[in-house]
């Protein structure tokens, strides 16, 4: 009777989670909920009729009963498993695996194996977001992937790939925060109701947050003469700032970068500040101890070029040429990718001063 109890309030715990994801129309719940309730029905006759069943008269007609009532417990479980998609389970089970290789890509300092791989991850991550398109881990991979291949092969070759490449990045990510009602809501009623719905997330809404804002924002700057992307900026800013505010190291704090960028590209009549643009590099450098070489190229680029600062910009790249690849070892692709911005850079030091 004891662990016939201790059963019960499992499956009613979990009939709890099947009735509250049958509400929000959670794929397959509705027939996981039916099962489990006929689950909680099937222990509760078991439970009574082991109390009834303590007379050694009613021993043969209990095996009966439940011999039928298992029959059918057997036949519900395996019809809710088949109704829940079985490919979708199949693709969660990838999550871990494609976790790994995603790991094993930031290592890799070799960037034509590494811009091969990631296509082929990607277009992998593609095709398994068809048959569970609300999977925010995939969906998360596919963001940070787009942008980080936009970033590394195709900004500096050809911009306009890059910005399609981007804005496939900032869609994916957008795809989890629309997920919730209330963002959808508010990206329609304008900043102001964005900004008191964004107040209301918390660290675990950083990710989604952060690879929104990021590509969104790289993208307007490969389009700055485009009034349209230049518009979509204050809603950038709203996200990124609430990564600042709940996770700033998020990323090797990226959103310093950002924020220095942001400040940096943009004219002083146009609210720009240098001081304010050196300031964000200068803390993503103490951040990471000088060990995140990206930050070095945001900072040439967006500071001392702009700036025109050539000592400056001279001492940033190199810094970069002077740093060991594998400073930091499960980043290795991003600072191979910064060595490789920062020979452009200097090849194009004519042009930038």
């Amino acid at each position: 009777m004891v662990y016939g109890k201790r059963f019960f309030i499992v499956v009613k715990s979990f009939a709890g989670y099947g009735k509250s994801n049958f509400r929000h129309g959670h794929p397959g719940a509705k027939r996981l909920f039916c099962a489990i309730i006929i689950i909680r029905r099937f222990v509760k006759c078991v439970m009574e009729d082991t109390r009834l069943g303590l007379h050694d008269s009613h021993l043969a007609e209990l095996k009966i009963k439940h011999s039928m009532r298992i029959r059918i417990l057997l036949f519900t479980i395996s019809f809710s498993l088949l109704a829940c998609n079985p490919t979708r389970l199949i693709v969660r089970q990838m999550n871990p695996l494609l976790q790994n290789t995603a790991l094993a890509l930031y290592e890799e300092s070799d960037l034509t194996i590494a811009e091969q791989a990631l296509a082929s991850n990607l277009k992998l991550i593609d095709g398994l977001l068809k048959s569970d398109p609300l999977n925010k881990k995939l969906l998360l991979l596919a963001a940070e992937g787009y942008a980080g291949y936009a970033l590394g092969f195709a900004e500096d070759k050809n911009p306009q790939r890059a910005k399609k490449l981007y804005l496939r990045a900032r869609d994916y990510a957008l795809r989890i925060l629309r997920q919730d009602k209330h963002f959808i809501r508010a990206e329609k009623e304008g900043l102001d109701a964005l900004q008191t719905l964004l107040m209301s997330y918390t660290k675990k809404d950083v990710p989604a947050l952060f690879w929104s804002g990021f590509p969104w924002s790289a993208y307007v700057n490969l389009s700055l003469n485009n009034p349209t992307a230049l518009m979509d900026l204050p809603k950038i800013e709203l996200l990124m700032k609430r990564v600042e505010e709940l996770q700033p190291d998020y990323y090797y704090g990226s959103v310093y970068l950002f924020w220095g960028a942001f400040y940096g590209m943009k004219p002083k009549i146009m609210g720009g500040d240098p001081v304010k643009a050196k300031s964000y590099f200068e803390k993503n450098f103490n951040l990471n101890k000088g060990r995140f070489l990206l930050a070095y190229v945001y900072a040439a680029r967006y500071f001392a070029a702009r700036t025109l600062d050539e000592t400056t910009f001279d001492t940033y790249l190199k810094h970069i040429a002077e740093t060991p690849v594998d400073v930091l070892p499960h980043i290795i692709l991003l600072n191979q990718i910064a060595k490789e911005k920062a020979r452009r850079l200097k090849k194009q030091k004519a042009e930038l001063f």
